[in-house]
């Protein structure tokens, strides 16, 4: 049985010298040996999964392929007359430096997203060089404002902030506010955003189209009892980047790995050809969860990948999203799981309803079965009503952990794209810098940090890259956007 055990990890090695596996990689699998003892039948069961696995595992060519894909749409979404039929949007953000560790003051922050918003005051404290988040309120939306007119939904953010700047004994002051709004815009100024559709659950009337920003500060002035000084849109993921580039101002480089994906960088404004200017530069929110919607991924998708697509509240939209985030590695683990034990190679072939139903095999519950805790995988798979033997469990985590590792090695190739774009842009034989990241998948997945780190290592070798997790981008991030737009602001009347 050893030597069989042997020889396995010797195939599953040779088929993986070109499909980029670390030896952290092996050494998990290993681990999962030791734990879970199998049987002959067992290991004739791994090879056969192994084999539907396959199409999973990215070779360093593949990778390199699809960096250089990506690098042509990022491109063409860059271009005056070619953004708008790219499906890596890349858009301006007019956010045109990251902090330099000057800022100072106090700042307001709305965080709309979903059926909560929350309002914040954050103090940034020049002399210490760090964000004190000072207070913070979470209200509720209402299903009836939520799918009501525009102006009642705008009434009532208005009349919330009102409560929190009244509880605060902050009334009487007029802060600048920075505005996450997480729907989909098209950014016009650093305080002009055009929604151009709703989602998450949201249908208000009169809105898309619409600039929120002047709808949210007519609702304010219909009340009349209060003011807000200056304002910034703020999209999620460059928050992160600034909220990390106050700490660390090499960050020029924001990314979510979450239940959605996307990244923006600095990129030089005489690339941005949609933005009047050619001297300095400005934030891109890549939108890179879009890139593969012209078909272009196609040759990299599995059979799996495609029915989650098509069974999708949004079929053919966000194909790259689809294949990363946290919002869709559970469900492809779970197509994968219900196709190993209808090819009677899991549970003995028994496949439950639980698992037979959409939506029930969590993300999380990936992040849990890697971690190689027999308890954690024991109670998953109990919980899903299936009938599982230890080798049952070596294989479903073999399962999870292709899945996840092919998502961070996606990731890593997107994110060598941008590195390597930045280093090329300036013309440096080395760039050093650093990544704001945030979101779930990045955060609690036990490997998937560092099996992306790896990767970009592998991709952009002339990159130095250290990841930094941000602290509440989406709070602290947005004060900061409004301060380095406070400043830029000034420097441009300075000049005039």
């Amino acid at each position: 049985m050893l030597f069989q055990i042997k020889q396995l990890l010797l195939h599953y090695r040779e088929i993986h010298t070109e499909t980029l596996v670390s030896s952290s990689h092996l050494r998990r699998w290993k681990e999962v040996n030791k734990l879970f003892p199998c049987e002959t039948s067992d290991v004739l069961h791994c090879e056969s999964v192994d084999e539907c696995l396959q199409p999973f595992r990215l070779s360093v060519s593949t990778l390199q392929s699809v960096s250089t894909r990506l690098k042509k749409d990022m491109i063409r979404g860059l271009g005056k007359h070619t953004h708008h039929r790219a499906p890596v949007k890349m858009l301006p953000t007019f956010v045109r430096a990251t902090p330099d560790g000057t800022e100072k003051g106090d700042f307001l922050a709305l965080d709309l997203g979903g059926t909560n918003f929350r309002v914040l005051h954050v103090r940034i404290l020049e002399d210490e060089q760090r964000v004190v988040k000072m207070d913070s309120q979470i209200c509720a939306i209402p299903q009836e404002i939520m799918l009501g007119h525009g102006e009642k939904l705008f009434d009532h953010i208005a009349a919330c902030l009102a409560e929190f700047l009244d509880s605060h004994e902050l009334k009487g002051q007029t802060l600048p506010l920075g505005f996450t709004f997480s729907f989909p815009c098209e950014q016009l100024d650093i305080d002009k955003s055009v929604l151009i559709r709703w989602t998450k659950g949201f249908n208000c009337s009169g809105v898309e189209g619409e600039d929120v920003v002047r709808l949210l500060r007519e609702a304010i002035h219909r009340r009349g009892d209060y003011d807000i000084g200056s304002v910034a849109m703020v999209n999620d993921t460059v928050g992160t980047m600034m909220s990390c580039g106050y700490r660390d101002q090499s960050c020029e480089i924001g990314m979510i790995i979450g239940t959605g994906t996307n990244a923006c960088y600095m990129e030089e404004m005489r690339n941005v050809k949609r933005v009047e200017g050619e001297d300095g530069r400005m934030c891109i929110n890549t939108e890179w969860g879009g890139f593969g919607d012209d078909g272009s991924l196609r040759d990299i998708q599995t059979d799996f990948d495609l029915v989650v697509d098509k069974t999708s509240l949004n079929p053919g939209i966000h194909t790259y999203e689809k294949m990363i985030s946290g919002m869709y590695l559970g469900e492809i683990a779970r197509l994968v799981l219900v196709k190993l034990t209808e090819d009677k190679l899991l549970f003995d072939g028994q496949v439950s309803d639980a698992l037979q139903t959409p939506g029930r095999f969590e993300t999380r519950f990936i992040s849990e079965i890697e971690d190689t805790g027999l308890e954690n995988t024991q109670r998953i798979l109990t919980e899903l009503d299936l009938n599982w033997s230890l080798g049952d469990v070596r294989l479903v985590w073999l399962v999870c952990d292709t899945i996840s590792t092919r998502s961070a090695q996606l990731c890593a190739a997107a994110l060598a794209t941008i590195a390597n774009r930045i280093r090329n842009n300036r013309g440096l034989d080395h760039l050093k810098t650093t990544v704001g990241v945030d979101g779930t998948v990045f955060k609690k997945h036990p490997n998937f940090s560092q099996q992306l780190q790896a990767t970009v290592r592998l991709l952009a070798p002339r990159c130095d890259i250290t990841f930094l997790v941000s602290e509440d981008g989406s709070g602290k991030g947005a004060a900061m956007v409004t301060a380095v737009a406070q400043v830029m602001c000034f420097l441009d009347q300075i000049n005039k």
